[in-house]
């Protein structure tokens, strides 16, 4: 290859080919990364000047667009005091201050907190947490965890194995991970009638398993990069209901899900329940810096304290960090005296409105829409790169996943530009059928 005439541009976008992985991706055969100059709002602006209306909030986190002004300042204001600070032995104002704002923003009973960095890594936590309280309580059969079929928990060895085993992500590593049981939710959707009787599986499975079982663990109402199920509050009740009876801990992921994107500030108020065990990541810091959460109850704390150990055995080397709590804090500030719950619901009526005439036949199998979050199933497998570049092309910003297309907007788009996102998103998705028919 001739490199004598390349520009810089073309330079760095080789080295990134050659050299760096991206998510899911081949370092052999690089799928095209478009080159990214800078963020506004809810526009991505890529190198050679070209905008694109962003669909995906950076895979649901950017709750307040890009480049706020006041999480910026919050973060510039930090960065004069300390960037970071090792957590353990000290303490600071930032964590102090996140831990009250997400004890009232949540459950009071909920009221200890591990800070880790990934969502990923609050679910390792929350399992080590169930476990240890059973060895704290002398109960050390139950160390299983009871998943749901296309339930998806994030990339690490503790998050994976209760993952859907299916799951092509995950599935060569199925004989190194944790052995956990599977089962699928039952099948009504979040708007269906409710039907007591689908919960038999189900409970007919903890009643013969549950001396086993320290906890269940699942995506509350929207199941996330599984399988994008949207189910009926009353699965969720239930299943409370049945780990409170059972003695098992109820866990539930709001990494996803978190901080208003179903409609409700969390999920698991659809069912009005309180879990034992609640981790939380993605849109906690706006989407600015990697931070997660891991919430527990003061029983599920001190059984951990009092078994053999006395301590949790976990500390990551950033955890609480000051840049990250700062940026958390002012987060969670405009959420409190924000029009949130408003915008977001205005989304769920706009992507409704703009997907109510699409026919589902040979391409599209479903539609699915709650809160800020609009899912349209394939009947086959979505060609990535194709989209990808299909959609850059018609100046938006959507990727993707398996047989899914799905927009997860930022809560202050504007109705102009979600509608402009909700029509390309069909237009695409016609133009692939076509071709796949050969018209």
């Amino acid at each position: 290859m001739n490199t004598k005439n390349e520009s810089s541009v073309q330079k760095n976008i080789r080295f990134d080919n050659q050299h760096i992985w991206h998510p899911y991706g081949s370092i052999i055969n690089q799928p095209k990364n478009y080159y990214v100059e800078s963020c506004e709002g809810s526009k991505i602006i890529l190198k050679d000047g070209k905008v694109l209306i962003d669909g995906m909030s950076s895979w649901w986190c950017a709750i307040h667009g890009y480049n706020n002004p006041e999480l910026n300042e919050a973060i510039e204001v930090q960065l004069n005091k300390m960037s970071h600070v090792m957590f353990g032995g000290l303490t600071h104002q930032p964590a102090i201050d996140l831990g009250r704002k997400l004890i009232n923003l949540t459950e009071k009973k909920l009221d200890c907190l591990f800070f880790a960095d990934t969502g990923s890594v609050a679910i390792d936590v929350a399992l080590k947490m169930a476990i240890q309280c059973f060895q704290g309580l002398q109960k050390n059969s139950k160390k299983k965890f009871l998943a749901m079929s296309l339930g998806y928990h994030g990339d690490t060895f503790g998050a994976m194995s209760v993952c859907d085993p299916l799951n092509p992500m995950h599935s060569m590593f199925e004989k190194v991970l944790q052995e956990n049981a599977f089962i699928s939710l039952p099948n009504i959707g979040f708007f269906d009638e409710w039907n007591e009787t689908c919960m038999r599986p189900l409970e007919d499975y903890i009643k013969n398993h549950h001396k086993e079982l320290a906890g269940i663990i699942l995506e509350p109402i929207v199941q996330g990069a599984g399988g994008f199920q949207i189910y009926h509050p009353n699965i969720l009740k239930e299943i409370r209901v049945l780990c409170t009876r059972f003695n098992i801990l109820l866990i539930l992921d709001e990494i996803a899900t978190g901080f208003g994107r179903t409609g409700k500030l969390f999920a698991y108020q659809y069912a009005n329940i309180v879990p034992d065990i609640l981790c939380l990541g993605k849109a906690l810091t706006g989407g600015y810096m990697t931070l997660s959460c891991t919430m527990c109850t003061r029983t599920v704390a001190n059984a951990i304290c009092n078994g053999k150990a006395k301590c949790f055995m976990h500390g990551p080397t950033f955890m609480g960090n000051p840049l990250a709590c700062a940026v958390a804090n002012k987060s969670i500030e405009i959420l409190q005296r924000g029009d949130w719950r408003k915008q977001v619901m205005n989304i769920q009526k706009i992507i409704m409105q703009e997907w109510k005439m699409t026919e589902k036949g040979s391409i599209i199998k479903d539609i699915r829409v709650l809160g800020a979050i609009g899912i349209i199933e394939l009947n086959i497998r979505a060609d990535i790169e194709w989209f990808q570049k299909k959609f850059v092309e018609k100046g938006v910003w959507v990727r993707p996943l398996s047989k899914f297309v799905y927009i997860t907007p930022q809560y202050g788009i504007s109705e102009k530009d979600l509608r402009i996102l909700c029509r390309v998103v069909i237009d695409v998705i016609y133009e692939f059928a076509n071709i796949r028919m050969g018209k």
